[in-house]
């Protein structure tokens, strides 16, 4: 309080100041011969800086669901992943970028957004999280299913847990007259053997934590009407480091109570689907994105005509099509791999995004790293009907195949799309197109003649 008084009379004493200075010039007359003007120096008053937690509140709610559940995924976020913005998620991109080294500024750059989202991807894949519905409860939920690869159902709920029975995850169902959380959460307290050191309870639903014999257990649950269902979570605290972020993603993932848009499954592809396809051969080889050919009754390249698909790589999501009698295909130098890590990204928007024009266009995107065969980030992610494009650095070179991928957040995604861009690397493409009897050494180093419009028709 006394630095904020000091500080308001600093201000106050200089304004006063100031205005003094400005009276006095008025009241004194000019000076006469000889004298040398008098040179007025203006200080600029510096804008106030913005707030990390306005930055992030100006992001969409779509990437502020995909950046708190990232954080969880790496370990350092361990709130519910609502979208909300709180000192909590801020102090988690701190300490994020402390882990890195970095300045702790709060806001992550670009090249800190990709690694963060590279990394949170990677722990995800390790653990081989799977959002699923369980029939028997009727729950959505998060599993990791190469930890708990053991499953086992029954009417009153599924239980899954690994080979040596250090990890047991627990959904279970029951009936129960007029339950409120409140008494549910005692009743779970009282069950033998049970330490709890943490206990929330809301009108909606309750969580405890603490030791249950030698492990550590977590545990959700709710209800509606008289159905109870409740989600628990035990592990041995040998595997603390492993799970724990993962019991994090699985509470704020956990839908007791779906509506049925969301126990149906993943929303049915578009009829008409549109990508980007690169030229990699002058004899009509285009590489594209498989998942945007796939289930199609015709694929179409605009301009060309019709393409059938002749290869597909499921792991990297990539499509080999062929034209067959096209002229005037170029095809695009894929032998000199990119050095730096601002991209350019070449590419048709979807018509929807360009009002009905085909246009090729260039957008730039960031990766943390280069090199090597996984899939890395790329940030931010371009517009629709760019899945597919290629990305090349400043000096032309090559770098990979930039794919849009939905985002599996760890939260519910209240009715907002989530998607991010991955850039499937030049050396897993030429593997690919190798392993095809495609050679990637020819060709010119331009990208725009290179790229067409990929038309999937479904129906």
């Amino acid at each position: 309080m006394r630095l904020v008084l000091s500080a308001t009379l600093m201000i106050a004493a200089s304004a006063f100041v100031i205005s003094g200075a400005a009276a006095q010039a008025q009241m004194t007359p000019p000076s006469t011969a000889g004298a040398k003007p008098k040179q007025v120096t203006t200080v600029p008053v510096r804008p106030a800086l913005q707030k990390p937690e306005d930055t992030a509140k100006a992001l969409g709610q779509a990437e502020r669901l995909a950046l708190q559940s990232d954080l969880a995924w790496v370990g350092q976020y361990n709130g519910a992943i609502t979208g909300d913005v709180s000192e909590r998620m801020v102090n988690a991109i701190k300490e994020f970028q402390k882990s890195r080294g970095a300045k702790s500024t709060g806001v992550l750059n670009p090249q800190e957004r990709g690694l963060l989202a590279d990394t949170a991807r990677k722990k995800q894949e390790n653990v081989g999280w799977k959002i699923v519905f369980d029939p028997g409860t009727g729950a959505r939920l998060g599993i990791p299913t190469k930890l708990v690869p053991q499953q086992a159902s029954d009417a009153n709920g599924a239980k899954w847990t690994s080979p040596s029975g250090t990890i047991q995850i627990q959904l279970s169902r029951r009936k129960e007259a007029n339950p409120t959380t409140a008494k549910l959460a005692e009743r779970e307290k009282k069950e033998p053997g049970r330490n709890i050191d943490y206990t929330v309870v809301k009108p909606d639903f309750f969580v405890l934590s603490g030791l249950q014999g030698l492990k550590k257990f977590y545990l959700r649950g709710t209800f509606k009407g008289d159905e109870v269902r409740i989600l628990t979570i035990m592990y041995d605290q040998a595997t603390e480091n492993t799970v724990e972020p993962v019991v994090i993603a699985m509470s704020s993932a956990f839908n007791a109570f779906p509506a049925a848009a969301q126990t149906a499954g993943p929303p049915p592809r578009k009829s008409v689907e549109y990508g980007t396809g690169v030229v990699v051969g002058d004899d009509g080889a285009i590489l594209a994105d498989r998942q945007i050919t796939d289930g199609c009754l015709t694929v179409a390249i605009a301009g060309f005509g019709n393409a059938d698909r002749v290869a597909e790589d499921k792991k990297h999501d990539l499509a080999l099509l062929r034209i067959y009698g096209a002229r005037g295909l170029k095809a695009l130098n894929l032998a000199n791999a990119a050095t730096k890590p601002v991209l350019d990204l070449t590419g048709i928007a979807d018509p929807q995004n360009q009002g009905g024009g085909a246009a090729v266009t260039t957008t730039k995107a960031t990766v943390a790293q280069l090199g090597g065969s996984s899939d890395i980030a790329l940030t931010p992610a371009p517009a629709f009907g760019f899945s597919g494009a290629p990305a090349q650095d400043g000096d032309g070179k090559f770098a990979g195949v930039a794919l849009l991928k939905p985002v599996q957040v760890a939260g519910p995604s209240n009715g907002v799309p989530a998607a991010q861009a991955m850039l499937v690397t030049a050396e897993t493409v030429r593997d690919f197109l190798k392993a095809n009897g495609v050679n990637a050494a020819g060709g010119s180093t331009d990208a725009k003649p290179s790229v067409v419009r990929v038309i999937c028709v479904r129906k």
